[in-house]
């Protein structure tokens, strides 16, 4: 069977300070970041992890964040440049549920969505402190067919999700191995950046540190024993370097 083919879509940019990527780490420093989702073509479905944020919502509820998003930057038109239409999408799954993870959702009815079972709760009762985070719910639409999962989970051979909570309750990273070409190591939000990975710098954003501290090892550990190459959520420079849709890694 042929590797299967993993399309990373770009999903437009955010600004935050310094100190929410890195906890307490130079504050008052804006850092422009990517949003991207990535599309698994696999011999048993197209899987999508992450919908990137919703324009109009981030201009409403955050416009501190300075969004920049093209239309070409949308979640079908990024499908598009592949080939597909949203209600082509088999499986989607979200890291977690704040507002940059899951704008795309509501495009992909067709599909089945996997969710972390505590990860639908927190969303839909945060703490306090998460009320932002989880501020648009447009992913929890009328006639959406959900299945709820906890623990270590595989989608599809070779496509894994690993439980890696600490920036949110229920948050998922997801593993593609390939045959022909290093796997690949998804981190959503428990790795911000590369120095995240070095220095075990969480996110100024989370819900429990420790955890995130895990998971952050967690992650460092399957990069070794899956011999992955691993792939932070928001860091601008190394994803200029990556291939973005309409190429891919994979497929051969």
């Amino acid at each position: 069977m042929p590797d299967p083919k993993v399309y990373l879509l770009d999903g437009g940019t955010l600004v935050i300070d310094e100190s929410d990527v890195h906890w307490h780490i130079n504050t008052g420093n804006p850092v422009r970041f990517p949003v991207y989702s990535v599309l698994v073509e696999h011999a048993d479905g197209l899987i999508l992890y992450d919908t990137g944020y919703d324009l109009e919502h981030v201009k409403k509820v955050l416009p501190f964040e300075l969004p920049e998003q093209t239309p070409e930057q949308t979640i079908p038109a990024q499908l598009a440049k592949i080939g597909y239409k949203p209600e082509d999408v088999d499986i989607v799954v979200n890291s977690h549920f704040h507002f940059d993870h899951v704008g795309g959702n509501k495009h992909l009815t067709k599909a089945t969505h996997l969710i972390h079972k505590a990860e639908l709760r927190q969303a839909r009762y945060p703490e306090p402190f998460e009320r932002l985070g989880y501020s648009d719910m447009s992913f929890d639409f009328p006639g959406v067919t959900y299945k709820p999962i906890s623990g270590d989970y595989e989608i599809a051979p070779g496509v894994t999700l690993f439980e890696t909570p600490g920036h949110t309750i229920g948050h998922y990273s997801m593993l593609v191995e390939l045959e022909n070409e290093r796997n690949m190591l998804f981190c959503g939000d428990a790795a911000y950046t590369r120095t995240t990975l070095e220095k075990e710098w969480i996110a100024g954003f989370h819900l429990d540190p420790a955890k995130s501290v895990e998971a952050i090892r967690r992650l460092n550990y399957l990069g070794r024993v899956k011999d992955a190459d691993i792939y932070p959520s928001h860091e601008l420079e190394p994803y200029l370097t990556w291939k973005l849709a309409p190429e891919y890694y994979g497929g051969n």
